[in-house]
């Protein structure tokens, strides 16, 4: 399945066979309790665990037609060394040598069905996570100046169905919706005739702010010890296949044709940054390794039909910092970096003067590579609602197994939920900003009669720009005049 979810992308990833397994110390039960937990098909772990049995049965067959192969060669060898006919034993080898290339195609379509089969399967789901398939109940992890929302002394609550329910919108406040174009900030009119559906341009101060929030959440992170990293726009097909799911390519990606193959537009910097990881060898002594990316992102939304058509909130190119971090795989090490970049996030939103809450996204809406997702939501006050604008994954060692990131510097090997195992790093990302859903934000909170303030933050990155008026000649577009 592929989430609706803006933020949150799907990567293409697999657990380790040797979990279903249980001669070699593997746990299908685990596997098992947590596609339950994903309100997913269960069926597919016994699916996988039939192929795998198929598949070394197949195998066994051909470990012995090789020694038979082998044998026989010897017999050959000995026969030829004694000047003795060995006509009859030659076409003997020739028939087991066909054998084996039987077996062997017959193995492969095994290990295809199997792993296709296998990459069905969900990462294993954290205990930390709530279980449920309703995203009404993500739990609410921690809340930033509720009180601007609700007023002085606001109770607690523990889901973002209860919150929700207890919403009042504050009368004379527009949403982003009509104050981006009464701003001057982008024109989606134009934009929607020049380049179709979701085309906009970012225009005078829109520039400058866009801008800002790039230039502050690289500078943000930068401080905090972060490697920039600005990645290519673009994937080859082979390099996309190792980290999209194949939905994606029709669902997601946009493919460009030119000089020599096919290309694929990235949907977000964790897409190349990932595959720039592929077969390496990761030095414990070099880990953590933290990346802050910028790309400009490109997705087609299909899967987003009717849903936000109106402004820049949900469009299909936009700008965003991304926050990609590399962990060992022991001492919890992945789930203390989790939390590291979930409070990053949550520090780059309250130095902006946002209200926020933070939230556990329940086991049904996880996409299959998190083994725990938190979404950092904002308040947008115009719309009376909280929205995604921050999406924090740990992966484990799930995407980091299909691409090859291996860690150590030698094939060592570690137990993973009881089975010996390759040891492979695991994979965080998280992001910061995603620029224009970001700007939507700031003009709801920041409006004013006049027009908008500028958050302090941001003022040296925008030349010392404090506010930003309406403009005094602004009209509503001709299709709301006519209605």
């Amino acid at each position: 399945r592929v989430p609706l979810r803006f933020l949150g992308l799907v990567l293409c990833e697999m657990l380790d066979i040797n979990l279903l397994r249980e001669e070699k110390g593997g746990n299908p039960d685990l596997v098992r309790k947590s596609q339950e937990r994903r309100h997913a098909d269960v069926t597919l772990v016994d699916q996988v665990i039939a192929v795998d049995v198929q598949w070394r049965q197949e195998q066994f067959k051909v470990d012995n037609l090789r020694a038979e192969y082998g044998k026989k060669n010897k017999e050959v060898a000995a026969k030829k060394k004694a000047k003795e006919d060995a006509d009859d034993l030659i076409a003997e080898a020739k028939a087991i040598d066909a054998d084996i290339k039987k077996a062997e195609e017959v193995c492969n379509e095994f290990v295809a069905k199997r792993d296709e089969l296998l990459k069905s399967i969900g990462n294993i789901v954290h205990d930390s996570v709530p279980v449920s398939d309703d995203e009404d109940n993500n739990a609410i992890v921690r809340t930033h100046n509720l009180e601007a929302v609700l007023g002085p002394n606001p109770p607690t609550f523990a889901t973002c169905k209860e919150l929700d329910a207890a919403l009042v919108k504050k009368e004379g406040l527009m949403s982003h919706v009509d104050l981006v174009p009464r701003l001057k900030l982008a024109d989606t009119e134009r934009g929607t005739m020049i380049a179709g559906n979701r085309g906009y341009f970012l225009t005078g101060d829109g520039v400058m702010l866009n801008q800002a929030l790039i230039s502050y959440g690289l500078a943000f992170l930068h401080a905090r010890k972060y490697t920039p990293i600005q990645t290519p726009f673009f994937m080859g097909k082979e390099a996309m296949a190792s980290v999209a799911q194949l939905a994606q390519f029709d669902e997601e990606l946009y493919k460009v044709s030119g000089e020599g193959d096919d290309k694929y537009l990235i949907a977000t910097s964790e897409q190349p940054i990932c595959a720039w990881h592929k077969d390496t060898w990761n030095d414990p002594a070099q880990l953590p390794k933290k990346y802050v990316g910028l790309s400009t992102c490109f997705r087609k939304e299909v899967g987003s039909h009717g849903r936000d058509t109106l402004g820049i909130f949900r469009v299909h190119q936009f700008e965003k910092i991304e926050q990609f971090c590399v962990t060992g795989p022991d001492d919890n090490a992945s789930w203390e970096m989790l939390e590291s970049m979930i409070m990053n996030s949550e520090e780059f939103y309250k130095s902006l003067g946002i209200p926020f809450r933070t939230v556990a996204i329940v086991s049904g809406a996880l996409n299959d590579a998190a083994a725990k997702k938190l979404d950092l939501e904002a308040y947008f006050p115009g719309s009376n609602a909280f929205r995604e604008l921050v999406s924090c994954s740990n992966c484990t060692d799930y995407q980091a197994r299909r691409v090859e990131a291996r860690y150590g510097q030698n094939a060592g090997q570690k137990k993973q939920q009881g089975v010996t195992t390759k040891a492979y790093v695991h994979m965080l990302n998280s992001t910061l900003t995603a620029t224009e859903r970001t700007l939507c934000c700031l003009v709801e909170n920041y409006q004013t009669p006049e027009g908008m303030k500028v958050p302090e933050a941001l003022q040296p990155f925008m030349g010392g720009i404090s506010f930003i008026p309406f403009d005094p000649e602004w009209k509503p577009p001709k299709a709301a005049a006519k209605k």
